[in-house]
Formats: structure tokens, sequence, C-alpha cells
């Protein structure tokens, strides 16, 4: 500042960049404070869900629930179980997996180390993988509906329920697999192929097995949301009271979350209580198929 009072240029400058990083700061911290809010009520939510469904099952988190089948008639209510919904969710992921994990796998790896991305149809591929990631699970099953059940004559079955939810899941398997190849450093492909090795045996000797976690947590991630899946159920005319165990791919059959679905909406206070205890069953699953993959991705993963 001069002596006649005028500020100097620099001076109001660095005035001027105080107080825009003083309004700034300010902004980032209501910014941080809202969204922290955010979670917090998103979490007291769940909390909240998850406790009502175990207070409301919890006289029916026992034996009957996992060995014993539905009940069409009050009088029998305390009974009924839900074993045919579990076998029937066995059934179908066990053939997604199937029919998911080994085409999605196999797919990624051509993508990342075989395709030639000046192809049209290669470019054709990426766009409708990533379009497939982000379209509604109920379009699925609209598109089972028409063209597996109806055209192929699948029909309301195990296979075509299993088709369907491994399309669903497909783009999230391919995704994380090529993820997973591309963490692998090109100095390992580059040492193999300097002794000599083929580019396929680069691949299933040296990038593979590095790939394993990041393959191997994307495949049970993707697997726990298949598990969880109704819309594309329901719109596919999953049978929502068997009494019978599926006995094969032909066989008509119903899931945990159809079971859930039907269940909860019962008048009967009993038929919710089984609903509740089977929401926690679900729960309990699919957190256990999210801890497997948490493990194996800290276990098994290197740093490079």
């Amino acid at each position: 500042m001069s002596t006649t009072g005028v500020v100097s240029p620099r001076v109001a400058t660095a005035e001027g960049q105080a107080l825009t990083q003083r309004k700034v700061r300010i902004g980032e911290v209501v910014f941080r404070l809202v969204l922290q809010a955010c979670l917090l009520i998103a979490f007291l939510f769940l909390v909240w869900l998850v406790s009502y469904a175990v207070v409301r099952g919890w006289k029916r988190l026992d034996s009957r629930l996992w060995e014993n089948m539905p009940v069409g008639r009050i009088s029998r209510i305390d009974s009924a179980g839900v074993q045919s919904a579990i076998t029937g969710t066995l059934w179908v992921i066990l053939t997604t997996a199937v029919l998911c994990l080994p085409t999605g796998i196999f797919g990624a790896i051509y993508l990342e180390e075989y395709a030639d991305q000046t192809k049209w149809y290669n470019r054709l591929l990426e766009l409708n993988i990533q379009n497939l990631a982000g379209v509604p699970s109920i379009i699925f099953g609209i598109l089972g509906l028409g063209i597996i059940a109806r055209q192929f004559g699948l029909g309301f079955t195990v296979i075509t329920a299993a088709i369907v939810l491994a399309l669903l899941v497909l783009p999230i398997v391919i995704i994380a697999t090529r993820e997973a190849i591309r963490a692998v450093p090109q100095s390992i492909r580059q040492a193999s192929y300097a002794l000599g090795a083929t580019k396929w045996q680069t691949v299933s000797r040296q990038v593979l097995p590095a790939a394993v976690p990041g393959i191997a947590t994307g495949s049970i991630l993707a697997i726990s949301r298949a598990i969880g899946e109704a819309a594309p159920l329901i719109v596919l005319g999953a049978v929502t009271f068997v009494t019978t165990n599926p006995d094969g791919l032909l066989s008509k059959y119903t899931t945990l979350p159809i079971q859930i679905f039907n269940l909860i909406g019962e008048a009967q206070l009993g038929y919710q209580e089984i609903g509740a205890a089977a929401i926690v069953l679900l729960l309990g699953i699919v957190l256990l198929l999210n801890s497997i993959a948490i493990f194996v991705r800290i276990r098994f993963q290197k740093r490079w």
C-alpha cells in the first residue's frame, strides 16, 4: 500500500485470490457435509430395514425354513418352509454360472488380447457390451419371454431363467475380467515373448494366473447380483408356489426372491414371518458371496 492510501494491484489480486479460496473451502465443506448426511440417512434406512426383517422373521430362522416345502393351507403354516425356492435358486444360479463365466472370461480375453480395435465389428462389440451393462433387468426378462421362452420353445423352465440371468450379468463378467487382464504389466508379456512363448502360452500361463484375483472377484459379484434378481423372473413366469424341487433344466421352478415376493404379499402374519426369514437367509447368502470375493481379492492380489 502506498503513502497516498491507494492499494497496489498486486495486493488487491492477492486479497481477491484469498477470498476466492475461502469461498471454495466453504463450498467444499458444505458439499462434504451434505454428502455425509445423505450416506448416513441411507445407512440408517438400511439398518432399519435389515433389523425389521430380522425381528419379524426371527421365530422362523430355524431348520424348518430350509427343510420343509411351502404349504397352501393356513392351518399348516407352522410347518411351512422354502426348500423348493432354495433348490430352485441353486439350479438357476449354477446353470447361470456354467453359461456365463466361461463365455464372459473368454470374451474378455479375446477383446483385450486378440481383437483388432480398427475393425468395425470389434468396435460394435465393445459398444454393445457397454450398453448392455446399463440395460434394466426387466428388459432382459421381456427379451427372454419373447425369444427364449416362446420362439425357442423352452417355456418357463430353469434353463430359460438361467439364459436370461447369464445375459444379464455377462457384461459385468466381461468388464471385470478385462480390467483384471489390463492390470497385468506389459513387462510380463514382453518377458514371455522374449523367452520364445507364443501368444496363447503368454496369455494362459502368465497373464491369466496373474489376473485370477480380479476375475474371481468380478465373477462372484456378478453371481451375487443374479441371485437377488426377481424382476426378469417374474416376467418369465417363475411359479410362486412350488412344492417339489426341480429335477432338471426343463423343470418348473421358483427362487428365493420370487418366493419372498409372494410371501410378503400375503395377509396372514405367519406367511409374512416366513418371508422375512427368507429375506434374512437371502441376505446371508449374498453377504457370504461378497465376503468370499473380498477375501479372494485381498488374499491373492499382487502388487506390481
